[in-house]
Formats: structure tokens, sequence, C-alpha cells
């Protein structure tokens, strides 16, 4: 009968931790979906306000540029070449930012339509299959128009000032401004950002770059290394020397904050065996 009774508490026991590991499976696959979905609302709002920011700035240059087209007081005697100029410059400048604002609202409504709980298709593929060159196609738009609008604002000082007694000098200032301008969107910013931002993995490799390029970084991750394999070294020596190492490492650390060791602190160091 006791045998019978063992038997039977082993088997009690077995199917318990069974149970026990089912419910646990249960819990786990729960929390990974609830990280799932979490992380693909990350990405969602993560794009959604990427794609806010470049619509609602290629708007105001749109909306800017369409003043200076209606806004602008043309004098009578204008050269016909200057005036095609400016309207074909602003024309391009306010069709540009149009694309580019249009593009990134479409997009945004097509990544907030998204399902983050069924997930059909990833939302990194949706991204690239559907999004991508449609996101490429605004930010080249945008980078163009931007030049192209210091073209605008250069040529309106022409087209203001032509009837003005200092048309030369007032609008080769402004002329001189819009040049600076363009010069250092081209040479600082377009050159540095346009490309970075049309990488797919941008995100990944900022993190990479910032991981691997900063030597404070690398001596930490060294450090730290040191450290521990250190602490595994003296957790195996017993629990006196760890006090020994503990106290010494104390006074180094205090050295390291407040300068050199001073003479009782030399006393107090416990020699390491």
């Amino acid at each position: 009968m006791i045998g019978f009774a063992a038997a039977g508490m082993e088997m009690a026991d077995m199917a318990w931790e069974v149970k026990c590991r089912e419910e646990d499976m249960k819990q786990r696959a729960l929390e990974n979906e609830r990280h799932a979905i979490d992380d693909a609302r990350r990405s969602v709002d993560e794009k959604a306000e990427q794609l806010k920011v470049l619509a609602n700035q290629s708007a105001l240059f749109a909306g800017f540029s369409m003043v200076v087209l209606v806004e602008s007081n043309i004098p009578d005697g204008i050269d016909g070449i200057l005036l095609t100029i400016f309207g074909g410059t602003t024309a391009c400048v306010i069709a540009l930012m149009l694309v580019s604002s249009l593009n990134a609202t479409y997009m945004l409504v097509a990544i907030l339509r998204y399902d983050c709980v069924n997930r059909d298709v990833p939302f990194d593929a949706f991204w690239r299959k559907r999004c991508e060159p449609d996101w490429k196609l605004a930010l080249r738009a945008f980078s163009l128009g931007v030049p192209l609008f210091m073209v605008v604002v250069a040529l309106v000082a022409w087209v203001t000032f032509w009837d003005s007694d200092s048309l030369i000098i007032s609008a080769s200032v402004v002329t001189a401004i819009a040049l600076m301008v363009t010069i250092f969107w081209f040479g600082s910013t377009h050159r540095k950002w346009t490309g970075f931002l049309m990488m797919n993995e941008a995100r990944v490799l900022t993190r990479g770059m910032s991981f691997a390029g900063s030597p404070s970084s690398r001596h930490s991750i060294q450090s730290t290394t040191r450290n521990a394999e250190q602490k595994d070294k003296r957790s195996e020596d017993g629990s006196q020397d760890e006090e020994h190492s503990i106290a010494g490492d104390s006074l180094n650390i205090s050295s390291l904050a407040i300068g050199d060791l001073t003479a009782s602190e030399k006393k107090m160091t416990i020699p390491k065996r």
C-alpha cells in the first residue's frame, strides 16, 4: 500500500508539473504576442512621425511659393525672360513640394491602416514593398525643392526691385544670401542626410556606428568584461580573500576619485594573497 501511495504521489506531482509547464508556455506565448503587437505599433508610430514631418514641411514650402507667385508686384516694364524664369521656377517648387507632401500623406494613411494585431504581413516587409519607393520619391522631391525655393527667393528680389534705382545692389545682396544657403544645403545638409535617410536600415546602422565608432564605448565594454572576470576569480578564492580584495578595490577607487593614496590609506591596504 505504501508503494502504491508513493507511486500515486509521484504521478500526481508529474501531472502537476506538466500542467504548470503548459500554463507557463501559454503565458510565454501570450507575452510574446503582446511584445510583437507593441513592436509593430512602435514601428508604425515611428514611420508616422517621419511622414508627418515631411508632409508638413513640404506643405509649408509649397504655401510660401504660392504666396510669392500670387502676391508679387510685377512691374510693367519687366523683362519677359526674367518673368518666365521666375514663374517657371516657382511652379517647379510648388509641384515638387506637392509631390512630396501628397506622397507622405498617402503613406501616412496607409500605415495607420496597418493591422498591428493580426499582422498578415510583417510591417518591415509591408514598408519595403509598398511604401519605401514612395518615401524615397518624396525625399528626392523635397531635396530638389529646397534649393529651387532659394532660387525663387533670389528671383523675387530682381522682380520686386526692377523699377528701383538700387536694383543691382539690392538684388545682388539677396542673390548672394540665397546662393550661400544653397551651397550650404548641397555641401552639408543634403550630402550628409539625404542618402542616409534613404537607407533601408538607417536606425540599425546608427546604433552600430555609434557603438563601434566610439572609443569610450569600446573602453567601457572592455573594462566591464575585465571587472566581471576579476569578480569571478575572486569568488573562487573564498569569502576571506574576497573581502580583502574588495577593501583593496575600494581604496583604489578612492585614489582614482580624489588622487593618490595617503599614508594612512597605504597602511590600511591589505595585501592580496
